[in-house]
């Protein structure tokens, strides 16, 4: 018997429309706890993040990732890469960034590490380092390096460490946030949510940078291993 409402038309329609709207409501719910679960396991590095570069044990390379030339992001992040060297945490620093025509990362972090008292004999390229997982890749692939000291600041860093665990470094990440990033800190930090649940899949899918290139000879003897 179908069921009239007080107009006295049926309700049929409306209760498919019930079921689907419940139907729909559930998968957003589902999709929702996935991704946060996502999320909680790629931000679940606190163990390995060193607030100090004098906490920080001594791993002989740190790996410093570009963060646009002329950006007070990368000013603390060649900052703190050159406190671990001159502290004598590390005897090697691997730049890595993007690289093209007219623009150059790593040479500008480069620049900036040697103005500062770094010999340039001790510090390496990785020119094609245009994201994390790139420059993470190859760091062990194209470098290889089996563990390091990741420079970066602490939005950055659980993403960072994440991926480079799951491609075979062994590392530890040290907070390179030397000062407020005021309004652009809100940003870094919403961008890491999308940017964890990428880096996630690109874990589960053994994603391979488009560029990698020969082996690069740079860190020799007990430096790579």
């Amino acid at each position: 018997m179908v069921t009239l409402n007080d107009t006295g038309c049926p309700v049929i329609k409306s209760m498919k429309k019930t079921k689907l709207s419940n139907l729909f409501l559930s998968c957003v719910g589902i999709l929702v706890l996935v991704l946060l679960m996502i999320y909680l396991t790629v931000h679940d590095q606190s163990r390995s993040i060193y607030e100090s570069v004098d906490d920080v044990p001594n791993m002989q390379v740190a790996i410093v990732f570009g963060a646009g030339v002329g950006t007070p992001v990368l000013a603390d992040r060649v900052t703190t890469a050159v406190s671990l060297y001159k502290s004598g945490k590390i005897e090697k620093i691997l730049m890595s960034g993007d690289s093209h025509e007219d623009y150059d990362e790593p040479r500008a972090m480069k620049a900036m590490a040697v103005a500062l008292g770094v010999p340039k004999r001790d510090i390496a390229c990785d020119y094609a380092g245009f994201r994390t997982y790139d420059s993470l890749y190859r760091a062990r692939h194209i470098f290889d390096l089996k563990k390091a000291i990741l420079v970066t600041q602490d939005f950055h860093l659980p993403r960072a460490i994440f991926i480079a665990k799951h491609l075979g470094l062994k590392v530890i990440g040290v907070d390179a946030a030397l000062r407020s990033y005021g309004t652009e800190q809100g940003w870094y930090e919403l961008r890491e949510i999308l940017a964890s649940e990428y880096a996630w899949l690109e874990v589960i899918t053994q994603h391979k940078p488009k560029l990698l290139g020969k082996k690069e000879v740079v860190f020799v003897g007990s430096v790579s291993n």
